[in-house]
């Protein structure tokens, strides 16, 4: 089956992350994938070492009549039968590179938060075109429904995403060896980038931070992400508190980093703290190495921690909770690792690269069965 999944840039985000480990997936599932990057970014390396094929194009405008046309070049020259985008922006140029090939179906990933009123217009737009459109999560078409305001319904699946747990096996590097840790200290981190938009929440988690520490001194926390385009204040609204109550010492921000598995080996405790998402990834990795978790509790994450069965969960911005919900794990390490077990065996079935590849497979595959379109 040939695919060509699209992406707007291949910065180090969660669709990029999840795109990543399909493509170094897919032949096991019977996936020949081309990925084409509408830009470039950190990751442009490492998808050419993939095993697929990658092609840079750019797309120089907003609707970019010339960059459909170049897609609608490579879709017909390699035969593609399935074309798979992960932003509203990708579904217009696919539909539009689509048009008047109907043996060509169009797939659409929904990860979370859109954001700003044109990709809100896009997306109600865009989506009643494609064959199908993909939600990674059941809580996150709830949002599609009521804030986006998606008007159909019927195209919609469920697939979660899913991480590769062969990169997720920690190497000889140590997180605690280079911070230089006691032996004795404790460590937890979020691995999540700084977004100007209002979702990953890193500041509720800082505030946090004085009364842990105050009982647990040689507790170290690290943040694990870049920080994008507008949100340079919230990373300085962090460096600012941390700074003022006086625990700077023992709050590192790592910036981007490319050893997720290794930072995770390290941890006591993972913490992920936001306010809307769809599915992180970053939560899958976490279950899938069996990191004991605390999580805030929207929807999305406590579909995936099964209503708080699989970890700890706080009240969304209530820092005195997850204050509370930390020192509760560092008192209970026993415990947390008994959960944290029980959450990686859910995550192999549920949120596994090759759960999410064979789903996404029977989808690709009911599409191909279908009659062409109108």
């Amino acid at each position: 089956m040939k695919v060509l999944h699209l992406l707007d840039s291949v910065n180090r985000g969660g669709a990029e992350t999840q795109v990543l480990d399909i493509c170094r997936n897919a032949s096991r599932f019977g996936l020949e994938v081309t990925l084409v990057a509408a830009g470039g970014g950190i990751l442009e390396d490492d998808f050419r070492d993939s095993g697929v094929e990658y092609i840079r194009l750019d797309r120089k405008l907003p609707v970019d009549i010339y960059f459909a046309s170049q897609l609608r070049t490579i879709i017909k020259e390699r035969g593609i039968e399935i074309v798979h985008g992960y932003q509203a922006v990708d579904g217009l140029h696919l539909y539009l590179a689509t048009r008047g090939l109907p043996n060509v179906k169009r797939v659409l990933s929904f990860q979370g938060f859109v954001p700003g009123q044109k990709n809100r217009i896009t997306a109600k737009l865009i989506a009643p075109r494609m064959d199908a459109n993909i939600s990674v999560s059941k809580s996150l078409l709830t949002y599609l429904k009521t804030e986006v305001r998606i008007k159909r319904f019927d195209n919609f699946h469920v697939i979660y995403n899913g991480a590769d747990e062969r990169r997720l096996k920690p190497t000889e590097n140590s997180i605690r060896a280079e911070l230089e840790l006691p032996a004795a200290a404790s460590l937890g981190g979020m691995i999540a980038n700084f977004v100007p938009d209002p979702t990953k929440d890193q500041l509720t988690i800082c505030r946090a931070l004085p009364s842990v520490m105050a009982q647990f001194p040689d507790f170290h926390f690290v943040f694990a992400g870049r920080v994008a385009d507008g949100a340079e204040d919230k990373l300085g609204n962090c460096l600012n508190f941390c700074i003022e109550k006086g625990i700077a010492g023992n709050v590192h921000f790592l910036g981007g980093r490319s050893d997720v598995a290794d930072i995770l080996a390290g941890l006591d405790v993972f913490v992920f703290s936001s306010r809307q998402e769809g599915f992180p990834v970053a939560v899958s990795e976490a279950m899938l190495v069996g990191a004991p978790m605390i999580v805030s509790d929207i929807e999305p994450l406590l579909e995936a921690t099964v209503d708080g069965a699989l970890g700890g969960v706080f009240e969304t911005g209530n820092e005195n909770d997850l204050g509370k919900k930390i020192l509760g794990r560092l008192a209970d390490r026993d415990g947390g690792e008994s959960v944290a077990e029980l959450a990686r065996l859910y995550a192999i079935e549920h949120f596994s690269i090759d759960a999410h590849l064979g789903n996404l497979k029977n989808l690709y595959e009911s599409l191909l069965t279908k009659k062409a379109r109108d």
